[in-house]
């Protein structure tokens, strides 16, 4: 048997078992106690006005003194269990009669105020002796004259048995509980025991050792559920391991790509005799390496200051319209210099409650990444509204498109779709990543359309909130009405 220790679930266990059990027997004994003397002491009443009756009929006048019948013990079995007191008093106190069991003693010194008057008066009374008694009193006529009568019992057989009872009921309360405590030990290890293989099989499970589950037996009903819950939590923690190693070895070799640029680029100019103007061209590329080198860095600072929760909301009532308007003016000159078209289409000024950089962002890396994979000569369109509640910011490219296959994949970090991306063009597959944590933690969601060689479309969908027209400010159109506007240029129409 398993060493019992405090600190055990099933010494705990049985403890409390034990203790409720204590606790219920007690109660019971308490109980049981409690309705036995009240039914001893009722009992006792009874027998007390039983004889009062008798005696009513036993009681004569002879000689000017009152006496008592040699019958007056009419029940014998009772005779043999109790002991009757009886004294007759006159109505103005005075003794006329005592029995010889009663003696010099008496059962109460004065009559008191209507005592009797209404039938049979039962009262608990002490003698001088200490003896407590169950006294009845009743007023009576005897041959006219009125009297009163007390009857009165002894409670000490009555406690006697009580007692006895009670004894009865306490003494084997430790033997109960002690075979109790040792059954529900028992009890509570044998129900334990699955519980205890289920830790041994968890602790055998190491990180190189995720992919392993355990055992779920539906029969074991909770337990099952216990091992449901300890799978998913593995599942989860497996997924974490994976992730986790999948961004460091990414996040490795997107860092070693511009600092392993950069070193060839100082190699190179360094075995060479050039000129100021090459020197100039050496530093600009490595400034261009640094400069993707910092971008990276930025993004995982980022990505990892919002795992861990660190990036504070400045929430504030933000036009849907001035973020893609804004958004759009900062690619002006990309758009330029890629010939690109950026149309900006709104209807009304929707508005929205969250952070206006992280928002911004999240509009900036979709746009950035249409730019990205939109051909020379090709359209990129934002279109602001709103529909059944919600405010949506759409970006629709003119790219080659997404396979069905990658889309489920296109929002992990590091992901680059395969097709007509590069290293130098996809950037590092971070900023949709970015823009959909942005998204997420204002409540909406980032969704994403796309058909291979017809383009893509990609839509942030935010909860939609309705103040009162002079509450907001925003040099935007009134609602209801639709503008557009267009940035960059296309060839041929500079």
């Amino acid at each position: 048997m398993t060493a019992i220790r405090l600190g055990h679930i099933r010494t705990r266990l049985a403890l409390w078992f034990v203790s409720a059990l204590a606790v219920v027997l007690l109660l019971y004994s308490a109980a049981a106690s409690f309705f036995l003397l009240r039914d001893l002491r009722r009992q006792l009443v009874r027998h007390a006005i039983q004889d009062l009756e008798t005696v009513e009929g036993l009681l004569r006048f002879q000689n000017g003194r009152l006496i008592l019948h040699d019958d007056y013990h009419n029940n014998p079995e009772s005779k043999q269990v109790l002991e009757r007191l009886l004294e007759v008093r006159s109505i103005d106190g005075k003794v006329l009669f005592r029995n010889e069991l009663l003696g010099g003693r008496s059962l109460g010194e004065t009559v008191r105020p209507g005592e009797g008057e209404g039938g049979y008066s039962p009262r608990d009374y002490t003698l001088s002796d200490g003896t407590r008694l169950q006294l009845v009193s009743r007023r009576h006529f005897i041959e006219g004259r009125p009297t009163i009568i007390r009857v009165a019992f002894s409670e000490d057989p009555l406690w006697s048995q009580f007692r006895s009872n009670l004894w009865n009921l306490l003494l084997p309360l430790p033997l109960i509980l002690a075979i109790a405590g040792v059954g529900g030990y028992l009890l509570a290890s044998r129900f334990l025991k699955p519980i205890q293989q289920i830790a041994r099989q968890a602790e055998a499970i190491t990180s190189d050792r995720l992919h392993e589950r355990l055992p779920v037996n539906v029969a074991d009903g909770e337990l099952a559920d216990l091992s449901r819950v300890f799978n998913s939590v593995l599942i989860r923690l497996e997924q974490s391991f994976e992730q986790l190693k999948r961004f460091t070895s990414d996040a490795s070799h997107e860092l070693r790509t511009p600092l392993a640029a950069i070193r060839s680029v100082g190699e190179v100019g360094l075995q060479k005799e050039a000129t100021v103007a090459g020197y100039r061209d050496v530093i600009g590329s490595m400034l261009e390496e640094a400069n993707k080198l910092t971008r990276l860095v930025d993004s995982l600072l980022t990505i990892a200051r919002a795992d861990a929760g660190q990036i504070q909301l400045e929430r504030a009532v933000v036009s849907a319209t001035e973020i893609a308007r804004g958004c759009a003016a900062l690619f002006e000159a990309l758009l330029e210099e890629n010939g690109q078209l950026l149309r900006v289409s709104v209807a009304g000024d929707p508005l929205v409650h969250g952070d206006r950089l992280l928002l911004r962002q999240a509009l900036m890396n979709i746009v950035d990444n249409a730019i990205k994979h939109t051909p020379r000569g090709g359209t990129i369109s934002i279109r602001v509204g709103e529909e059944n509640g919600h405010v949506f910011l759409e970006v629709q490219d003119t790219g080659p498109g997404i396979p069905h296959h990658q889309l489920p994949r296109l929002f992990d970090r590091f992901y680059r779709v395969e097709e007509g991306r590069s290293r130098d063009s996809g950037g590092a597959g971070l900023g949709l990543s970015i823009a959909q944590w942005n998204v997420q933690v204002h409540g909406g969601r980032l969704t994403v359309q796309s058909e291979p060689g017809r383009g893509s479309i990609f839509t942030i969908v935010l909860p939609r909130i309705d103040l009162p027209a002079q509450s907001v400010d925003l040099p935007v159109p009134a609602k209801g009405l639709r503008s557009e506007v267009a940035f960059g240029y296309i060839d041929g129409l500079r």
